[in-house]
């Protein structure tokens, strides 16, 4: 039997004093594309941070990787919906991504060739190499978002989540960052957050819908397009943040 990657058994969390999940019981194995749809305040953040070992759930269960979340900082990468910073600060695009490979630092452990090796597979995965010294307050959202995508990349994750990585920008952008993340799912497990029901149908391989509570939909693999455009999945089409 496979052992899930991420595993909630009746999770539950709850912040000052409001219940913002309730009884989530999910399991995302590898290989796994999860699409994570739902409407704003309905708990999908509050997941991901339960499973990067952020937040603290009030009952149930929750095991990443089989340990606690939170153990295996280096086997997952994260890519928040924005990155809050002052735009006059002078970093460039490749020392952002190299920021990716602190989880495999030591303590005031200096970047070395491989680091330095990992950066330029991520930044050319992401097709990012016209950039790479592009200072990231002259970014478009769509290409901070790429940045943000390679330097989890550069970390080496076996785990990939998203949040909104297609929040606020344009159409065309859109499509070429879900066609990017359609590569990646060749290698990697992601769980993502969004609102693009109209898109997601062509990408992921299993989907739910959270508000709260959790509802849960498998398609398998005879009839996935068909079973990610029924009404479960039409129905969960939320206003943008």
């Amino acid at each position: 039997m496979i052992k899930p990657i991420i595993h909630c058994d009746r999770l539950s969390v709850e912040l000052g004093g409001v219940k913002v999940l309730e009884g989530l019981t999910l399991a995302v194995c590898e290989g796994d594309f999860l699409g994570l749809v739902g409407p704003n305040g309905g708990g999908k953040t509050t997941l991901l941070r339960v499973i990067l070992g952020l937040e603290k759930h009030s009952a149930g269960r929750i095991t990443v990787f089989g340990g606690l979340p939170g153990s295996s900082p280096g086997r997952i990468g994260y890519v928040p919906q924005r990155l809050f910073f002052d735009r006059e600060f002078p970093i460039s695009v490749h020392d952002l991504v190299l920021m990716g490979r602190l989880s495999k630092k030591k303590l005031f452990q200096r970047y070395n060739r491989v680091d330095r090796e990992r950066v330029d597979e991520a930044i050319c995965t992401t097709g990012l190499e016209r950039l790479i010294e592009r200072r990231i307050g002259d970014l478009s959202g769509g290409e901070l978002q790429r940045v943000l995508i390679a330097r989890a990349l550069a970390g080496e994750p076996e785990l990939l989540l998203l949040d909104e990585p297609t929040a606020s920008i344009d159409p065309q952008m859109k499509t070429t960052i879900y066609d990017l993340i359609e590569k990646l799912k060749e290698s990697l497990t992601i769980v993502l957050v969004t609102h693009d029901t109209s898109l997601i149908s062509r990408y992921v391989t299993k989907i739910a819908t959270l508000n709260v509570t959790l509802d849960m939909l498998e398609p398998d693999k005879t009839s996935c397009r068909e079973d990610l455009t029924a009404p479960v999945l039409q129905n969960s089409s939320f206003p943008n943040h």
